[in-house]
C-alpha cells in the first residue's frame, strides 16, 4: 500500500488477511483509486510476494500427518483457497500434501472470495456432498463465516494470527492451537463426528 501512496498500518492489513484480493483491496482503496492503480498494485504485490516472500514460506510440520489421519478415517480432502491456482499448487507442494488432496479450488473457481461462500460451494459441488456432510478447517474468521454461509461446520486453528474468541464469534465450533493439536485430539474432534 505504501508503494502506491496509501498509509495503511500492519494491524489494519493483518485484520483483513483471509479475504480474497477482491475484498481486501476495496477495504483500503476507494473505487477511483482502484480504477487508477488497483491492477498495478495487485501485480506489484504478486511479484513481490513470489520473489521475496514465497521462498521463505515453511509448512506446518503436522499437516501431512493430519491429512494422512483424515484420509485414514475414510474422509476426502479438499483445499478451498481464494488464492490464484498457480499459488495454490505451489502451497500444496511446499506443504508436501499434493498427493493427499482430492479436490482443490482457487479464486478462478469462484465469483466472490471469502467471506462469501462461493469457494466452499464449489468444493461441495465437486465432492458431490451437502454442507452438513463436510467440515472446514480454517485459521481466519473469514473461513468460518464463508463456511457457515455454505452450511458447513468449522474447526478453527490459531496459526492464522486470530484469537480463539474471534474464530468462535465467526462460527468455529472447535478451536485448536494448530494442526499438531488437532491431530493429537483427532478422535475427539468434529472430524470424527
Amino acid at each position: 500500500m505504501l508503494q502506491f501512496g496509501h498509509d495503511v498500518s500492519f494491524e489494519q492489513v493483518r485484520s483483513q488477511i483471509g479475504k480474497g484480493g477482491d475484498k481486501l483491496i476495496p477495504a483500503f482503496l476507494s473505487a477511483d483509486e482502484q480504477r487508477e492503480h488497483g491492477k498495478d498494485l495487485e501485480e506489484w504485490r504478486g511479484n513481490r510476494f513470489k520473489n521475496e516472500y514465497l521462498p521463505l514460506v515453511r509448512p506446518f510440520s503436522a499437516v501431512p500427518d493430519l491429512l494422512r489421519r483424515v484420509r485414514g478415517a475414510g474422509l476426502r480432502i479438499a483445499v478451498a483457497s481464494s488464492a490464484k491456482k498457480d499459488e495454490v499448487d505451489k502451497y500444496l507442494d511446499i506443504a508436501g500434501i499434493t498427493d493427499l488432496v482430492d479436490v482443490t479450488t482457487s479464486s478462478d473457481d469462484a465469483e466472490e472470495s471469502k467471506p462469501a461462500p462461493d469457494i466452499f460451494n464449489v468444493v461441495l459441488k465437486k465432492l458431490k456432498i451437502d454442507g452438513a456432510d463436510a467440515v472446514v478447517i480454517g485459521d481466519t474468521p473469514y473461513d468460518a463465516e464463508a463456511a457457515r454461509k455454505a452450511g458447513v461446520r468449522t474447526v478453527g486453528v490459531l496459526c492464522g494470527g486470530f484469537s480463539e474468541d474471534e474464530l468462535r464469534k465467526a462460527g468455529c465450533a472447535e478451536v485448536y492451537p494448530g494442526p499438531a493439536a488437532l491431530l493429537a485430539c483427532f478422535e475427539r474432534s468434529m472430524l470424527c463426528n
